[in-house]
């Protein structure tokens, strides 16, 4: 049987040894509420989402299938090619597959519990150095926060990175509070941090600098023995890192699938290039903006990147306080022990937010707003420990006046926020406002009234509850948003249309994921027209619903009224039909338009024709094939990776491969085939292929049959 009690009054602990009688206290039951509300909110209407990511899926449809294309990651069950970025992740979901059956909801559950699980390690690491209350601010910051809304409900990396890093600075905050177990956890810490590596490659480790920096400054043993667990730590990180890095790198290229987004077949070539110093100099060698930096994705780089654009809504809601509120921590320790908790906690997951938050500000390359998931923990805790402090010392005029001001920084900045989307719901951010100035309000005179004791604790409760309205009132709107709106493709974006980026369409993403066409390489427009027999020179793309094409390359039409060619004779794309999802596609070397796309026709035509061969077809980019794997279920060669710049394989390759009859199939336009070729081999085989091989139309797609050779 269970009680409900009082925490302040439990059960003396040598009366709990003895008790046979389980008693659940206010703070179990409002944490495991916490955990449910936040279950129901990432589950709800879950499959409106699809497959997500296609690019994704297709490869987590490949393991469910095939232990070897799930060990590597690859992109099919016959394991050609790997997806761009370590499997780890496709791990999670790639098992879930294989028990469940692949679907919608294998995939996408396991990432919905991944969020439920972070929101408890932030949960109960702030809740071991403050207090149960602030815990539950920090979790309930984190959870609806609206790009953690949106990546827990996708088929992204970040979902397993999230919880990974979560549950090492959970490890750490152990390590700091133990005197005779701290290697342990530190080594602990190591091993979650190098499992975060083989989710999401060098993003992982933006927070070493701040776990490392708290634990040596505030860990109990001596300097030297915090040296050596420290030492000890990255001795596990190395380890759990590396070892399937060095497995692929040691066995022969003949034994695995090629390194997708690598141009050596290395995956060292590939964490310490594209999807490493690459991203942050914009030197992206293979990349989709010609390896010079791309200034178009994600604005001009510095600090304002985070609090504008189509950054601002997914995660600036809470950012300016959450600077405040480490100031507020590192204030409060003043000069306390070196071992004091809340220097050390300002020092942990101050460092995670300021260290993250500057690499993603200043970095050159690509970036995508949902990578602002990795700030939310550390917005969630930081804000939830200084609200603990400075709560307790509200009758003090200087706390006092912090957190007024705090509330009334949130509510401005928000109220700006939600007027970039100034018709969606006009009347929230005039409630956001004057919620944030009667709480400031409020804190500021209750003092001063001289209330009963009972009067001011019931007065405190109300200014409380103001004061959480306004400071969560608009990224709680912006979660329902999400949640009731499918999302798929490449460019996800959390809220209501207009408040983010680009939305939807076909591709992969990542820290290193590769995406469409950057501004200034695609055009707008209501119509997308190429010009006939070569490479689109006009605005070739349309966003949304009207088509896109890859200027200066072969560009297929995508959307409803796209059209442009693909640069190789008689493979004219029309695209009818869009990606959907979230507001658009984005189309070009993309690929096709999604799963939908793919005709029952073609989907019949792969299937049988698979029996003898290795794949059932070959397209260019993985984004080409992936709807027509996922449809099929059978596996699709992806010439050229994700974006067909990859040099897999070489003409002479596919060559040998088509006489071996080991490929029965080629796709072209409207399933995705040449319309994302972009020079190189993939260029190379489709020009062979569509001088070499008969063509028909199957749906709206054109499928060369390889084994009718017209010349011989």
């Amino acid at each position: 049987m269970a009680t409900l009690t009082d925490p302040v009054q439990a059960t003396p602990r040598r009366a709990r040894t003895i008790s046979t009688q389980y008693t659940i206290g206010r703070d179990k039951v409002l944490y495991g509420g916490l955990l449910v509300l936040t279950a129901i909110a990432y589950l709800w209407g879950l499959s409106k989402n699809g497959y997500a990511n296609e690019y994704y899926a297709a490869a987590v449809q490949a393991g469910s299938t095939s232990w070897k294309a799930w060990f590597f990651g690859s992109f099919d069950a016959s394991s050609f090619i790997t997806v761009d970025k370590t499997p780890a992740a496709l791990w999670v979901m790639g098992l879930s597959g294989r028990i469940f059956g692949f679907n919608t909801w294998s995939m996408l559950v396991p990432e919905a519990l991944m969020g439920v699980a972070s929101v408890g390690f932030v949960y109960v690491s702030v809740r071991r150095w403050f207090s149960a209350n602030a815990g539950l601010l920090a979790g309930a910051i984190l959870a609806l926060t609206p790009v953690a809304v949106l990546m827990f409900r996708f088929n992204n990396p970040d979902a397993l990175l999230i919880l990974l890093l979560c549950a090492g600075a959970w490890a750490v905050t152990r390590a700091i509070d133990s005197s005779q177990h701290a290697a342990r956890w530190m080594m602990l810490a190591g091993a979650l941090v190098g499992f975060g590596f083989l989710t999401k490659m060098l993003q992982a480790f933006l927070i070493l600098p701040a776990f490392g920096l708290a634990y040596l400054i505030a860990g109990k043993p001596k300097l030297g023995k915090r040296l050596v667990h420290s030492a000890l730590a990255l001795v596990s990180l190395i380890v759990s890192a590396g070892w399937w890095v060095a497995i692929v790198e040691l066995l022969p290229a003949s034994a695995r699938p090629y390194i997708g987004g690598s141009s050596t077949n290395s995956i060292l070539e590939l964490t310490l290039g594209y999807n490493g110093l690459g991203r942050l100099s914009g030197n992206e060698t293979g990349s989709v903006g010609g390896g010079q930096g791309n200034p178009g994705w994600g604005g001009a780089a510095g600090v304002q990147r985070l609090f504008g654009g189509e950054f601002g809504s997914q995660i600036a809601w809470l950012l300016p306080a959450a600077l405040l509120a480490t100031i507020v921590l590192v204030v409060a320790a003043g000069k306390a022990p070196r071992t004091d908790r809340t220097r050390a906690f300002a020092v942990l997951w101050g460092g995670w937010l300021v260290g993250t938050g500057l690499v993603f500000s200043y970095m050159q390359g690509i970036i995508h707003s949902y990578y602002m998931i990795a700030l939310a923990p550390a917005i969630g805790a930081l804000i939830g420990a200084a609200m603990s402090v400075l709560w307790r010392r509200r009758d003090q005029w200087l706390p006092r006046a912090t957190l007024s001001g705090g509330i009334l920084l949130t509510a401005g900045w928000s109220f700006a926020l939600l007027n970039q989307t100034a018709t969606w719901h006009p009347w929230l951010r005039w409630v956001v406002l004057l919620t944030g100035v009667m709480a400031a309000g409020a804190l500021v005179l209750l003092p001063e009234l001289k209330l009963h004791r009972t009067a001011a604790r019931r007065a405190g409760l109300f200014a409380g509850a103001l004061l959480t309205v306004s400071a969560l009132a608009g990224p709680t709107a912006y979660s329902l948003s999400t949640i009731s709106t499918a999302h798929t493709g490449a460019l996800p974006s959390a809220g209501p249309a207009g408040a983010g980026g680009m939305r939807g369409g076909p591709g992969g993403g990542g820290f290193g994921g590769r995406m469409g066409t950057p501004p200034g390489q695609t055009g707008n427009g209501t119509t997308g027209n190429g010009t006939t027999g070569g490479p689109a020179t006009g605005p070739a793309t349309g966003n949304g619903t009207t088509g896109n094409g890859t200027t200066g390359g072969p560009a297929t039409g995508n959307g409803a009224t796209g059209n442009g060619t693909t640069g190789v004779p008689g493979t004219t794309g029309n695209g009818t039909t869009g990606p959907g999802g979230g507001g658009g596609g984005v189309g070009g070397f993309l690929g096709g338009g999604g799963i939908s796309g793919v005709s029952t026709d073609l989907v019949t035509l792969l299937q049988q024709g698979v029996k003898g061969y290795t794949w059932a077809a070959a397209a260019v980019t993985a984004n080409g094939a992936a709807p027509l794997q996922i449809a099929s279920g059978e596996p699709i060669m992806a010439i050229g990776g994700f974006n067909g710049t990859d040099p897999a394989p070489s003409l002479t390759e596919f060559k040998q491969l088509v006489a071996q009859g080991k490929i029965h199939y080629f796709i072209g336009s409207g399933g995705g085939g040449f319309g994302g070729a972009r020079g190189g081999t993939s260029s190379e085989i489709s020009t062979w292929v569509s001088e070499n091989f008969q063509s028909q139309t199957v749906g709206n797609t054109t499928v060369y049959d390889l084994t009718t050779n017209t010349t011989s």
